[in-house]
């Protein structure tokens, strides 16, 4: 039997806590390990029982959650991090990235994108959340709309880069069908052939690439 994902929830909200307990609480592979409603408290809790994966929310009293996913970056860094926010702007997640968290989950779509989320950071890979992913992918597809060889690697067609950039960002294969209007078995076919061509085994060595790439840059 495999070990269940152990994970650690901060919200000051109680409304909150016990929609993101229940979420929890029904998934038969994971164990909640604790519960924080301040700052402090959470990075006393994450340091005490070291979960997998630390759920924070971002506004909380005494620390807020980028300031505490740093003291967690730098004294825990076994912990996966996601917080969990209101704020869609791209800005947060941009802070909330570069003090090292791998979720980034949208409150108003926690239902939805939570435990996958969870699923992810746990295996070493990225999630931004879909609403913010697809504007960011948006803007800089913009951005470079005459700069296609920056962002595509030697090898890669235009459209396998598209999709692993996707994929790594934490889109699931449907979710990039729709983004690129092309057919569920396309995404899968143009993702094999990608990670085959940059010699890439797994989510987490592909989100290792993306990020060296500069593939999450305006994140």
């Amino acid at each position: 039997m495999n070990e269940k994902i152990r994970i650690a929830l901060s919200d000051d909200h109680p409304i909150v806590l016990e929609g993101l307990r229940n979420l929890i609480r029904v998934e038969n592979d994971f164990d909640l390990v604790g519960e924080a409603t301040t700052g402090l408290a959470a990075l006393k809790l994450i340091r005490d029982v070291r979960p997998d994966v630390a759920v924070i929310d971002i506004s909380m009293p005494e620390m807020n959650g980028i300031m505490l996913s740093r003291r967690l970056a730098e004294e825990c860094d076994s912990v996966r991090i996601l917080v969990l926010t209101s704020h869609e702007e791209q800005a947060y997640a941009r802070q909330a990235l570069d003090a090292g968290v791998r979720g980034y989950v949208l409150k108003r779509s926690a239902a939805e994108n939570l435990v996958p989320a969870i699923r992810a950071v746990f295996t070493g890979g990225l999630h931004v959340d879909p609403a913010i992913a697809n504007r960011m992918f948006n803007a800089n597809s913009k951005r470079s709309s005459g700069s296609q060889r920056e962002f595509k690697p030697s090898g890669l067609t235009d459209r396998e880069a598209e999709v692993l950039r996707l994929v790594a960002l934490g889109f699931a294969n449907k979710e990039v069908s729709r983004q690129l209007g092309v057919g569920v078995k396309s995404v899968e076919t143009f993702k094999a052939r990608g990670v085959e061509k940059l010699g890439l085994k797994t989510r987490a060595d592909l989100v290792r690439y993306a990020a060296a790439q500069g593939w999450f840059a305006g994140v």
